[in-house]
């Protein structure tokens, strides 16, 4: 009888760590499942967090130094009200002949409030931007327009030249392709370049960009922008007077905080 209720005994501790050990390995289980779950999640999350990072680079940036919706972009130039895709654009309106730039260097002042700046462009390097930019200055059509939109995060640009004042504005022609735009994307302090809508090559009208610090812009499905030339001297001045002072709601995109018209520019 005893020896009958040792077995007992033993068998029910047996079953007692067999069931322990099933528990022990069912916990272990689940815990291996939720952390293998756990680490989808996290790297789901992960890649999702990066896209969204990638993305908003992506839209800031190529909405151009100068494009609240791409009206114009300080990379981006448009009174046009839709954005054709740049495979099937062409110049459009009476665009001033590519021969006016002479293939040579020109040099003028280009007078921001009371900031002068010396100002050299390039017609060799960029001969139907260069020309079109003379033509413009020459008619009087930059007096009085203002310097609409400043950005000031990620990059560093001064808007210019829309006679609208708001980036929506231009003369009554648009031109293309795209010419001179650096392979790096690096655009240097004191660079000139136009304005342009994303993704058009052939929407650059008047509106241009001052770099007043150096600044990597992405280029897009067009290209880059057009470089015309730079500013040879008073950038100082510009820095200390009018962009040092921010935008006007101290974001870090949209007109500055110091009201900014061309008052003269020259070129010869």
């Amino acid at each position: 009888m005893a020896q009958n209720y040792k077995h007992e005994r033993e068998a029910r501790a047996s079953r007692a760590r067999t069931r322990a050990y099933q528990a022990r390995r069912d916990v272990n289980g689940h815990q291996q499942k939720r952390r293998v779950r756990d680490n989808i999640l996290a790297g789901a999350g992960l890649v999702v967090v990066v896209t969204l990072l990638v993305v908003a680079q992506v839209f800031y940036f190529n909405g151009g130094p100068g494009s609240p919706e791409p009206t114009d972009s300080a990379a981006a130039d448009s009174s046009a009200t839709a954005t054709p895709s740049p495979a099937t654009v062409e110049s459009s309106g009476d665009v001033p002949p590519s021969t006016i730039a002479e293939g040579r260097t020109w040099s003028g002042t280009l007078t921001l409030n009371d900031v002068d700046l010396g100002i050299e462009l390039d017609g060799a390097a960029a001969p139907q931007a260069v020309s079109s930019t003379i033509s413009l200055a020459q008619s009087g059509f930059y007096d009085g327009t203002t310097c609409h939109r400043l950005t000031n995060d990620g990059f560093f640009v001064l808007q210019c030249g829309d006679p609208n004042g708001d980036g929506s504005g231009g003369p009554e022609y648009r031109y293309g392709p795209v010419e001179n735009a650096p392979v790096d994307n690096v655009y240097p302090a004191g660079t000139l370049a136009m304005a342009r809508q994303g993704d058009s090559a052939f929407s650059q009208g008047s509106q241009f960009f001052i770099v007043y610090e150096d600044t990597t812009i992405g280029a897009d499905t067009a290209g880059g922008y057009s470089v015309i030339g730079k500013v040879t001297s008073g950038l100082d001045q510009l820095k200390v007077k009018i962009t040092d002072a921010g935008t006007g709601d101290g974001k870090a995109d949209g007109p500055p905080a110091v009201p900014t018209t061309i008052t003269g520019i020259t070129v010869q």
